[in-house]
């Protein structure tokens, strides 16, 4: 008999390689996360920028950052996720977020979308994403809240949904946005945060399958940080 896979088994990515550009599919949400995302990143300033994207997958943000004037470069676990990214232009670097394989101060900007909640070792994964940045850079980011909304929210409501994939996240993974703002300022990076959610009609039309019109924002601020938040902050030293 096969073992149960554990939550927040990377194979899974792997097993929905053909997944993730499907703007309807599973990683729906992915897409819509990216877009706001990449709305916090203004465009680069001098050339050749460098914009490292951790925890890439198969480069959902370059669409969105195409036309910024940064060369984009993907850190990501997952081969053939990595190989998808290369074709969207992205710079496949194979690496784990809690060991970038990158230079001390070589990036412009970090992105850092839906990845820190699952990294085994929160502090290893900050200080290596300030590491990377250099001083006066810009470190962006995107997670889940370590409450019990949050995982009532995103497990056992999120991963029963039709459409969604099973054991995605393991709520003991989840990131007090507390905890990540002293994590960062340890490190020199001031980081504000602010609650967003997916909109109401984007989340029906995907149980719905039906595919998202353009030009409409699918994920909106909100008051609260109590499940899903956004964190922008520069580097001070």
């Amino acid at each position: 008999m096969r073992s149960p896979r554990l939550r927040n088994d990377p194979r899974q990515y792997h097993e929905l390689a053909g997944e993730w550009w499907r703007p309807d599919g599973p990683f729906a949400i992915l897409h819509w996360l990216a877009e706001a995302r990449a709305r916090l990143v203004p465009p680069a300033t001098v050339p050749g920028a460098v914009l490292v994207d951790v925890g890439c997958g198969a480069g959902l943000l370059a669409p969105h950052l195409s036309a910024h004037g940064y060369h984009h470069v993907g850190v990501d676990l997952t081969m053939s996720a990595l190989e998808q990214a290369a074709s969207h232009g992205v710079t496949p670097v194979a690496g784990d977020a809690a060991s970038i394989p990158l230079a001390t101060g070589s990036a412009h900007v970090v992105v850092a979308g839906e990845i820190l909640e699952h990294v085994p070792d929160l502090p290893a994964a900050v200080a290596e994403v300030c590491r990377v940045l250099r001083p006066g850079g810009l470190l962006v980011l995107d997670t889940l809240n370590d409450t019990a909304l949050c995982r009532v929210l995103a497990v056992h409501v999120a991963e029963r949904m039709p459409r969604a994939p099973r054991g995605i996240h393991d709520p003991a993974l989840f990131v007090d946005p507390d905890r990540l703002t002293r994590l960062c300022a340890a490190h020199g990076v001031r980081l504000e945060v602010r609650g967003i959610r997916p909109s109401v009609p984007a989340v029906a039309g995907w149980l719905a399958g039906r595919r998202p019109r353009p030009g409409r924002r699918r994920i909106l601020p909100v008051a609260t940080t109590a499940v899903l938040y956004q964190g922008r902050g520069r580097k001070d030293r």
